[in-house]
């Protein structure tokens, strides 16, 4: 089956899209419109966020990237032999992704960065199709506690079932594997919610579950 996006001009949620209208008027030269995945749909390990970013990926049409999020996820995943070349924080500073796909459980920006419960049902189908179809998944992880909900619905798996906790590794059936992390937000990295060893530590622990050795 193949992959299902998002139309260039989805209409699916109204209020995401009345919001994109108002952003092409005001920032005509942005990408506003719905943020595709980067990287290898064969990739072993699948990074899942909230939404795109306002100033971010909604500017720059690739996620998290132009925001504040992307200046701790790239030099991370960089650091961790995830991905190769430097991050700019621009589409064409060619950083490269290496056996890592990135993606949003909601595709477009919503106003302050709160999609209500309705969207994140709405684009579900997305990131049902975009798990669907990485048949060497082996480990996620999740930016958030809304992306761990949104995972596990997409999943069909009970939420009371796995409680989201920083750095908590979730095994199904021993074949895939899903780490929590706070998400690397500005306002979690300044108020001490996340820091960088953190982040480091649950990104670890979403490597090592690729290895076989959570």
């Amino acid at each position: 089956m193949p992959l299902d996006t998002p139309p260039k001009d989805c209409q699916l949620c109204p209020r995401l899209a009345e919001f994109r209208q108002t952003n092409r008027a005001a920032f005509p030269d942005w990408h506003n419109n719905p943020v595709p995945a980067l990287g290898d749909l064969d990739a072993r390990l699948l990074v899942v966020g909230l939404a795109p970013g306002l100033r971010g990926a909604n500017r720059t049409g690739r996620p998290f990237t132009g925001d504040y999020a992307g200046e701790l996820l790239y030099p991370s995943l960089l650091k961790f032999g995830r991905a190769k070349g430097a991050y700019g924080a621009a589409v064409d500073d060619g950083l490269k992704l290496v056996d890592t796909r990135i993606t949003n459980a909601v595709r477009c920006v919503p106003p302050e960065n709160k999609p209500t419960p309705l969207e994140q049902k709405t684009c579900r189908r997305f990131l049902v199709s975009e798990i669907a179809s990485m048949p060497r998944l082996t480990s996620i992880l999740v930016l958030g506690r809304i992306a761990h909900d949104a995972v596990l619905s997409t999943l069909g798996l009970r939420k009371a079932a796995y409680p989201f906790g920083h750095g908590v590794v979730h095994s199904f059936d021993g074949k895939l594997f899903m780490t929590d992390s706070y998400h690397c937000s500005r306002y979690n990295v300044n108020t001490g919610v996340l820091t960088e060893s953190m982040f480091h530590g649950a990104l670890n622990q979403a490597i090592n579950a690729i290895n076989g050795t959570a």
